[in-house]
This record gives structure tokens, sequence and C-alpha cells, in this order.
């Protein structure tokens, strides 16, 4: 059977070295969960939370096979882990991801600039109860807020920066996840307002508003795209690792 792990520090030590904030943020128990089958003393694990599981530890066909519901991006900690998934899953897109660097020194001034470049008759506005609400009516924008699981959560944990145009979210950077030292970036903007410097002016007010705070705004691409955005910011590129699309039939974005 599979079980939620109560105590997460039993499961430290098989994601050991494993630099994924949202890992982090199961293992804190700020939000998501570690799921185990011995709760006494697991030697497999996988986290979950949004829609990212990880599996660690000793490749385990029953941990692999409990999906969660919906679309999920499965990160295997090695090669065995992938050929279960791979095994169990024979539909699974294997892609690439790129893990940005997780000790980026940024250059403010550098941010404040990207600022100057927002178009005239678009507003930069933080996520607020009202607009929460509005990120949740369009694919594009709801996972800025979704993965909190209610607004109040997300007022509470969250943090975001969305360019409104006449009313409309047009683009927006946002926590996807969170944990205690800092948030996991999601961004993105609608399809007919992109290559506006959009994404740029709302990543960077992001990792502005974090830094007052102390809280470090991670970065991991999903796509080249995602990793030459996060070059433009200061991030540095560290690695690529494997990864597995499942149930894309249920992706709503």
């Amino acid at each position: 059977m599979v079980f939620e792990l109560d105590d997460t520090s039993k499961a430290e030590a098989l994601f050991e070295g494993w630099q994924e904030t949202l890992i982090y943020s199961c293992l804190q128990k700020v939000m998501g969960k570690i799921l185990v089958t011995d709760i006494n003393e697991p030697v497999s694990a996988f986290a979950y939370v949004g829609c990212f599981c990880f599996f660690a530890g000793v490749p385990d066909r029953e941990l692999a096979a409990h999906k969660p519901e919906g679309f999920i991006i499965m990160v295997p900690q090695n090669e065995a882990w992938a050929e279960i998934i791979e095994d169990i899953y024979p539909e699974a897109k294997r892609f690439t991801r790129y893990a940005i660097r997780k000790d980026t020194v940024f250059d403010r001034d550098r941010l404040k600039e990207n600022l100057q470049l927002l178009p005239e008759g678009y507003e930069l506005k933080m996520i607020d109860a009202d607009l929460y609400d509005q990120c949740l009516e369009d694919p594009v924008t709801a996972d800025f807020v979704s993965s909190f699981g209610s607004k109040d959560r997300y007022l509470e944990l969250g943090r975001g920066v969305v360019t409104v145009r006449e009313g409309r979210i047009v683009s927006g950077a946002s926590s996807y996840t969170r944990y205690k030292e800092g948030i996991e970036i999601e961004v993105d903007t609608v399809p007919e307002e992109r290559r506006k410097h959009l994404a740029l002016i709302c990543c960077s007010q992001l990792i502005l508003n974090c830094l007052e705070e102390g809280l470090y705004p991670s970065w991991d691409a999903h796509n080249m795209d995602s990793v030459r955005l996060a070059e433009k910011l200061g991030y540095e590129y560290d690695h690529e690792y494997t990864a597995y699309e499942v149930a894309t039939d249920q992706r709503t974005h």
C-alpha cells in the first residue's frame, strides 16, 4: 500500500543532493506531500506537488503506479526509475528539462531597467484576491495560483505579478510553489501578447519583490526558451535532466 508520510524527515536522505525546491516544499510540509510504501523506514518515496512527481530511493513499481489524477510530470532520480515509468506508462512522453542554479546573485539595477520596457496601455499589478479569481478563469494563467488549493492559502504564502491590459491578465509571473526560503517561479503570457517583453517585466518585478522579502526566486526551465529568459534575468544554466509527461490528453494548457 501507498501512504502519505507524516514525518517527512524520514525521507530526507532519499532526496539528498537533489536541488529542487518543489521537493523542499514537500519535505518542509509547506505544500505537497511525500508518499511511501513503508512509513517507518522508507527506502523509496515520491514527492508530489502541483503536477510534479519526483521519484527517489530504491525503484518501486507500486509507488510509480500510484499516479495522481490528471496530467502529471514525473521526474526519475535515475535511469532505473525511468525504466519503471516507461514500463508502467508506455504512452508517457520522455523529454528534457533544464535545471537552473540556485545561488544567483541578481543585479537589481538591471532588473529595474527591465521595468521601463512596459508598453503604454499595460499595467503591472500584484496578484490580490480579485486577480486570484481572474487567474483561474484562463488555463494560461491558472497555474499562477492553482497549486495552493485555495485563495486564502495563496494570499498567505504566494507571491505574484501580472500585466493587465484593458482589464484582462495577459502575462504574469507567480509562485508555482512555495518553500520556507523562497518560491518556484511560474511564468506565461497569452499567445497574442508574446514578444512584447511582458514576461521579462513581470519576472523582474517578482524577483525584486522576493529580494525585498528575503525570499529566493527559484527557476527551473521546461524548455530552452525558458532558459534564455532566465539568463536575461541573471540566472545561470546548471544541467539538463529527464522527465516524463503522463496523461497529456488531460493537460489543460
